[in-house]
């Protein structure tokens, strides 16, 4: 059985940093492209980053000059670091696994088969 369990959200100031994790098991992680994606209250779940198995990555435009992610495939762990935080980043962050890791440089939530529960950022202007 897949899990993914998200930490490192948490309430942070305009201009501020935080890193999400997000570790996995239950799957042959090195294999599974990884995504970030983020919903705010009232609005539809979007995509934020995404990183395929061999390490190529791509962002959403909103948050490409502020955002990295990466993996760490030894620790099974996922990344998101983001940085020149803006309230509209405002939003629960969930971790997201494309466990054929076929389609993950799509971006699209039906790419991802398997889900973390979230963890909430919060951005105070």
């Amino acid at each position: 059985q897949v899990q993914l369990v998200e930490s490192g959200g948490g309430l942070v100031q305009a201009g501020g940093s935080l890193r999400l994790s997000c570790a996995a098991s239950g799957h042959t992680f090195r294999r599974s492209g990884m995504g970030w994606f983020r919903q705010a209250p009232g609005k539809e779940r979007e995509f934020v980053a995404a990183i395929s198995w061999s390490g190529g990555y791509t962002l959403a435009d909103s948050v490409k000059d502020r955002f990295t992610i990466s993996r760490d495939n030894a620790k099974n762990t996922v990344y998101l670091r983001m940085n020149s935080l803006k309230p509209e980043d405002t939003a629960v962050y969930y971790c997201a696994a494309d466990l054929n890791g076929i389609a993950t440089m799509t971006g699209r939530l039906d790419a991802f088969n398997s889900w973390g529960q979230g963890t909430q950022v919060t951005v105070s202007a």
